[in-house]
């Protein structure tokens, strides 16, 4: 067989992590396994493709087509079968090491298995919206501003701005001509917090009204030249914004709880730490 980049990573994964349980438990199987290659009379079927897919597929390049895709799992499972029939052949699964390995991998299956299920059941549009709400309600009012700046080196400099300025020139195309903040096209910041910026900057920048241009200030990057477009109070992100973040917390929310429960349920006994009453 041809040297295949893409086998050799699915090799890699396999062996960085010798078995993915949560993403063989949590694999869906199709009703009726359709066999696609057979290696001395043991099947491998779509299904254990699939399988292979959700454990290491996340190794292959993203951008391989799907039939190459297909090919490299089918390739990978036949290496698996041929090695593990030689395997069992030698009898390495008669060993105790083998035996512990096992035992500590059913273990992890079964619990990624059941957590799996958990998440289904407890991660709920209902679940995600309640903490939105929480955390929306949670958090505190908070001011931002739209603002432009000019920086340049030295007070003088800044003063000249400031005339400038005073004489009607536009404050964008002032920017654009005599700032050293490459970052901030026509010296826009966009909106910021307070927290964002350094204090000398965010102090003068929240005391000036909205269409004000502050006198010059000094902060450890030069003279600043501050005009402040808008104020507004800061708004919560929309759920559709950050659902992928809500879901992902929702998740290890259920399957904490869920682990806590059993603990509390148990009696555990541990030799590195006293007994608790």
């Amino acid at each position: 067989m041809a040297f295949s980049p893409a086998l050799a990573a699915l090799r890699r994964a396999a062996l960085a992590l010798p078995l993915c349980a949560g993403a063989l438990a949590l694999a869906s199987y199709p009703a009726a396994a359709k066999v696609l290659a057979t290696v001395n009379g043991a099947e491998i079927t779509d299904a254990d493709v699939e399988a292979a897919s959700a454990d290491v597929g996340n190794a292959l390049p993203k951008q391989m087509d799907e039939s190459a895709r297909q090919k490299a799992l089918l390739d990978y499972l036949i290496d698996i079968t041929l090695v593990n029939q030689k395997a069992t052949a030698d009898k390495l699964d008669q060993s105790q090491d083998f035996a512990k390995k096992l035992a500590y991998f059913r273990q992890k299956l079964l619990m990624e298995t059941y957590l799996g299920k958990v998440t289904k059941e407890g991660v709920t549009p209902a679940a995600e919206k309640q903490v939105y709400d929480e955390a929306a309600k949670a958090q505190k009012p908070e001011d931002e501003i739209h603002a432009l700046h000019i920086l340049v080196p030295t007070e003088d400099e800044a003063k000249k701005v400031e005339e400038r300025l005073k004489k009607g020139e536009d404050f964008g195309k002032l920017a654009d001509e005599l700032s050293k903040d490459p970052g901030s096209k026509g010296g826009d910041l966009g909106w910021f917090t307070k927290d964002r910026m350094v204090p000398e900057f965010a102090d003068v920048a929240f005391k000036t009204e909205a269409g004000k241009v502050s006198d010059p200030v000094k902060t450890q990057f030069g003279w600043h030249v501050i005009k402040v477009l808008e104020k507004r109070q800061k708004a919560f992100p929309p759920f559709d914004q950050v659902k992928d973040q809500v879901e992902h917390f929702v998740q290890q929310k259920v399957q904490s709880e869920a682990i806590m429960k059993l603990r509390d349920a148990a009696k555990i006994t541990r030799a590195d730490e006293p007994a608790k009453k």
